[in-house]
């Protein structure tokens, strides 16, 4: 009986864990289906602006964790439609992340081969 509990506890803890949104799922897709600039059109901005990974990654986490319009990459008019967003609530670790699993994501230069 023991067998079968830890076996069914097994499994139940394995489902979970395979289909479980990640945190870039959980707290960044969402907000952003509604938005007429994609994730990957934001992407490209902080990409053309910023150029590489490190300073693309520090650049958005400075910018989702104390938000300023001189900060943002999008266009004024974007931002007088949409405003900043509000601070991320994401602690650093989970938005470091999130911002690894958006890089990976829509970083082109890893799907040329």
């Amino acid at each position: 009986m023991k067998n079968l509990i830890k076996r069914v506890a097994f499994v139940v803890l394995f489902s979970t864990m395979l289909f479980s949104q990640n945190v870039f799922e959980e707290n960044c897709k969402d907000c952003h289906r509604d938005l007429p600039a994609s994730l990957q059109r934001m992407f490209m901005a902080y990409l053309k602006v910023y150029s590489g990974e490190i300073t693309v990654k520090a650049a958005l986490k400075g910018y989702l964790m104390k938000p300023d319009k001189r900060l943002s990459v999008m266009s004024d008019l974007f931002i007088d439609r949409f405003g900043i967003k509000k601070k991320s609530k994401l602690s650093e670790k989970e938005l470091e992340e999130a911002i690894d699993i958006y890089w990976d994501l829509y970083n082109v230069r890893n799907k040329l081969r």
